[in-house]
């Protein structure tokens, strides 16, 4: 554990919970794209599937049952709870063109050709481009709320730290892992220009707008 790691972890937690409570105080999913929801529930699921065999702190096991919980529980929210705020006419993009690619590149690149590792590999090329649908239905509607808007710099600013966090434990601990650096830096670039708009419109008071 460090710093950076830490801060990281605040931040997808942030995430979180901002998206949560927009949903549950608006009593609507308006502008969210239930297919990155999914993709991330599918993230912590076959991340996390470790949780019950293999212990590593409680701190750890704590941030993956929140995790996949919260990833379950923001679908119930958006696909019975509230779906008839969903806009599914707008999130259309095709996840297939992520899944299979992100599948071939599990069973190539792996840190060992078992059932949990091509998973764990399969959970970190996904979530690296996850978010994609999200951004792809702000881009398609032409905006986002300052709600929406501050949830995705949460979690973005999640993996720019985790970066950090690898670049630490590179240098402290001698640790690497290729496979989580290069998806992560992936995801990082994702997101570079949603950071430039958050911080030149949503902090100024500006509603983020896109090209549609």
């Amino acid at each position: 554990m460090n710093i950076f790691r830490l801060l990281g972890d605040i931040s997808h937690l942030l995430a979180i919970v901002i998206l949560l409570l927009k949903i549950w105080k608006t009593r609507s999913c308006a502008g969210i794209s239930g297919k990155s929801q999914f993709l991330f529930a599918l993230v912590y699921t076959t991340r996390y599937l470790d949780l019950l065999t293999n212990y590593v702190s409680l701190y750890n096991s704590f941030m993956k049952v929140v995790f996949i919980a919260a990833s379950y529980g923001t679908l119930y929210l958006m696909y019975v709870k509230f779906r008839a705020t969903y806009d599914r006419n707008h999130d259309t993009f095709r996840v297939e063109l992520l899944l299979i690619p992100v599948a071939a590149l599990a069973l190539l690149f792996n840190h060992e050709f078992s059932v949990m590792e091509v998973l764990w590999a399969f959970s970190i090329y996904l979530e690296a481009v996850a978010i994609l649908p999200q951004l792809f239905m702000v881009s398609k509607t032409g905006e986002a709320e300052s709600i929406t808007s501050h949830y995705l710099f949460a979690l973005g600013s999640y993996r720019a730290l985790y970066i950090l966090n690898w670049i630490y434990r590179y240098y402290g601990e001698s640790f690497q892992d290729w496979i989580a650096v290069i998806a992560g830096i992936v995801q990082t670039i994702l997101y570079c220009d949603f950071f430039y708009l958050y911080i030149t419109k949503v902090l100024k008071g500006k509603k983020l707008q896109l090209p549609a």
